[in-house]
């Protein structure tokens, strides 16, 4: 039985890839800040599921994960855990934004470098990093933090990618990259209204479709992805303009 392991589990983009999986026969790990949440899903799923509980802007726990499933044979992993924040770099929380960096940022690179060393010693595996569309525009102002962050685990996806495909690694990573999604995302990062988003079971159907064919960023839906591409028809002070104006709507 092949098994995946996920991050971010207990809702949206996660909770999704792990119905998918299970649905798939999958073996389950996964992971979540919320114990009630995973006990709930581990008795939906059943004897095929194991949870454990983390909070990823805790590097201790971070490395303290990595140790928990040291035994463990992982087939696919959705590195998938993040949140955002919202507003005018002046009057953002800096602590919310230390600890979003930690999780987007820190959490996902301790966590992608160890399960793919453990893959690289298995001879195969699959990776996930779930970034967003912000991490493939240039600036993201009143939500600049976040952007940033995400423009890191594109960056860093795309050049492991490319180390393992030289070295003929049979370790395939690659970054997902959706515009908005219908989640529990905007209430966390303080976003008061935002732009229709696609629901979270079409977002993983084209994710894994991307997979199948071996993509390295994956942006579903037709429309984003002339967004992502079009970009570059543009000059980058207008673009970065035109993303301030769609950021301050949500905040309206």
């Amino acid at each position: 039985m092949k098994t995946v392991f996920i991050t971010g589990a207990t809702s949206g983009i996660g909770r999704e890839f792990a119905n998918v999986f299970a649905s798939k026969g999958f073996r389950l790990i996964l992971t979540g800040r919320r114990t009630d949440r995973l006990l709930a899903m581990q008795k939906r799923y059943g004897e095929n599921c194991r949870v454990i509980t983390t909070d990823l802007s805790d590097e201790a726990q971070c490395k303290e994960l990595l140790n928990a499933i040291r035994d463990e044979k992982i087939d696919v992993f959705i590195n998938n855990a993040g949140f955002g924040t919202a507003g005018s770099f002046l009057e953002t929380e800096l602590e919310k934004e230390i600890n979003m960096i930690k999780v987007n940022d820190l959490a996902m690179h301790i966590l992608f470098k160890g399960v793919l060393k453990k893959m690289e010693k298995q001879g195969r595996g699959t990776i996930l990093n779930v970034a967003s569309s912000a991490g493939l525009l240039p600036a993201g102002p009143y939500m600049a933090a976040y952007y940033a962050s995400k423009s890191y685990v594109v960056s860093l996806t795309k050049a492991v990618a490319g180390e393992l495909k030289e070295k003929g690694s049979r370790v395939y990573v690659c970054c997902l990259c959706p515009g908005p999604v219908d989640t529990e995302f905007n209430d966390n990062a303080d976003v008061i209204f935002s732009l229709n988003g696609i629901p979270a079971k079409q977002c993983v159907a084209e994710c894994l479709t991307g997979m199948k064919k071996r993509k390295t960023v994956i942006v579903p839906t037709l429309r984003m992805k002339l967004a992502v591409y079009g970009q570059h028809l543009l000059p980058e002070t207008f673009l970065i303009k035109m993303i301030a104006g769609q950021q301050k709507k949500k905040r309206n």
